[in-house]
């Protein structure tokens, strides 16, 4: 990845010039629209910001063996977390259920890391960025060069994905609003459309989309925007 991506930021900053490159990341992360564009802006931050990174991916591991992942840097990592895909999750991972920090030294002498091994990545290091019982999502940063994450990059690494964390918290809870407002428009146009086809008051309108929702075992999110969809085709 080219450094100038982030012009505003040295790269892989220390002493007084990575207070300030955090600074300049947290607003950017924060800068972004919707949660999904945070996650891609996170991933190349860290490349950028992570002493040794080279490669980096967001990922989503739950209970029973789901892994998933949600933004890479490039199909480096894409390639690698999706073989992942249909194991189990390798015990380093497993180990972010109860450590916020799991770092790979290297790939070619640890067992379970084949894959890894066979697309050159020797190096890893997985940072908890969310946790709750039945989810975790993960950062993880991943280097060609055995031994590359020493405890600098880790320190670094875990200042980084606190922000990560506050700026995801952030752009999940506008994308609520967005949507609770967004249904409240539909709800508020469906309505209007059954007072004027049936002659009744809001509250009745309202009451009667209710009662179909229920009935039809749909969100009434959903009827109502089939309702509206529907009238604006007439």
């Amino acid at each position: 990845m080219a450094a100038s991506e982030f012009p505003d930021l040295p790269r892989f900053p220390a002493g007084f010039e990575l207070a300030e490159a955090l600074t300049v990341a947290s607003q950017q992360l924060h800068e972004t629209p919707t949660r999904h564009n945070t996650l891609r802006t996170a991933v190349r931050l860290a490349v950028h910001l992570m002493p040794g990174a080279e490669h980096a991916g967001i990922s989503e591991i739950e209970r029973g063996n789901k892994f998933r992942t949600l933004a890479w840097t490039d199909d480096v990592v894409r390639s690698a977390e999706a073989r992942h895909g249909g194991r189990e999750p390798h015990r380093h991972w497993d180990e972010l259920w109860h450590s916020p920090v799991v770092r790979m030294t290297d790939s070619e002498n640890d067992d379970g890391w084949d894959v890894l091994s066979a697309l050159g990545l020797r190096s890893a290091l997985s940072l908890r960025l969310r946790a709750d019982r039945r989810r975790l999502t993960v950062l993880t940063a991943y280097a060609r060069k055995p031994g590359a994450f020493d405890e600098d990059a880790t320190r670094i690494g875990r200042l980084f994905t606190a922000h990560v964390s506050i700026a995801l918290e952030s752009a999940t809870v506008r994308e609520q609003l967005t949507e609770a407002m967004h249904t409240r428009d539909l709800i508020g146009q469906a309505t209007g459309i059954l007072m004027e086809r049936q002659g009744i008051d809001a509250a009745a309108a309202f009451e009667s989309l209710v009662r179909a929702s229920q009935r039809e075992n749909v969100k009434l999110r959903d009827l109502a925007r089939r309702i509206v969809g529907a009238h604006n085709s007439t």
